[in-house]
């Protein structure tokens, strides 16, 4: 299992957000290149970066902050946040990006998902499952989808799709729990647990899954790292 720390950008710094609240943030470093640095030195083998700027409009804003970040470490990374187009999947695997994650463009146009993964292969791809009472949201979470998470799930596994980020909303950023009985349900596919992660127990709970992100419980210091990665 993977222990995998967030850092999620808005206006080239990297923040949080409370229940994917654009309105409820916190500033935790202002230098994203040195935030990613720390977690490789601490012994981190992947990191999770999601541009949320781009996530709510469809832009490239933090493209140079997120081109630094990758020149400034060696472990993999993968990258969220408003790619929605060949071209900037391009751009983004062009630089170095190990894995893109799509959301919205996921639900909105999936025949998009499975040329990205003819094209450039499953192991490039990851999607982004973002629920909301069991419904998935597109557009940076503010939009709601009507499609139900699991169907939409069972969907993505007949395109190929190996790898999911499955979110749910209520949870991220709250420092409570994950919702482990929505991850229960999900079969035959890799999943990322993300969203509510709050203490060491919950890392130790989601080994039983393919990776786990971890980020207000670190950036607040609820969880040791280092001793975690050590631990697993």
């Amino acid at each position: 299992m993977l222990i995998i720390p967030a850092i999620d950008l808005q206006g080239g710094q990297a923040v949080m957000l409370y229940q994917g609240d654009y309105g409820k943030k916190t500033v935790y470093n202002p230098d994203p290149v040195k935030a990613a640095k720390s977690f490789e030195e601490m012994g981190v083998k992947f990191l999770h970066v999601v541009d949320l700027d781009g996530a709510k409009d469809g832009s490239t804003a933090n493209f140079e902050t997120i081109k630094k970040i990758r020149a400034a470490i060696k472990i993999p990374m993968q990258l969220g946040g408003g790619i929605r187009s060949a071209e900037v999947v391009s751009m983004y695997l062009d630089i170095g990006v190990n894995r893109v994650i799509f959301g919205t463009v996921a639900v909105t146009n999936p025949d998009f998902v499975k040329e990205m993964i003819a094209k450039h292969g499953a192991d490039k791809i990851v999607v982004g499952v973002d629920v909301r009472n069991e419904m998935v949201s597109t557009a940076g979470w503010l939009s709601d989808s009507g499609v139900n998470y699991l169907e939409f799930i069972e969907k993505l596994k007949s395109f190929g799709v190996k790898y999911l980020v499955v979110t749910d909303i209520s949870r991220d950023g709250t420092l409570t729990s994950p919702n482990w009985d929505m991850y229960e349900k999900i079969k035959g596919i890799n999943v990322v647990v993300s969203g509510g992660v709050a203490e060491e127990s919950h890392i130790k709970k989601a080994a039983k899954y393919y990776a786990v992100i971890v980020g207000t419980a670190f950036y607040e210091g609820r969880v040791d790292l280092k001793k975690c990665l050590l631990q697993m």
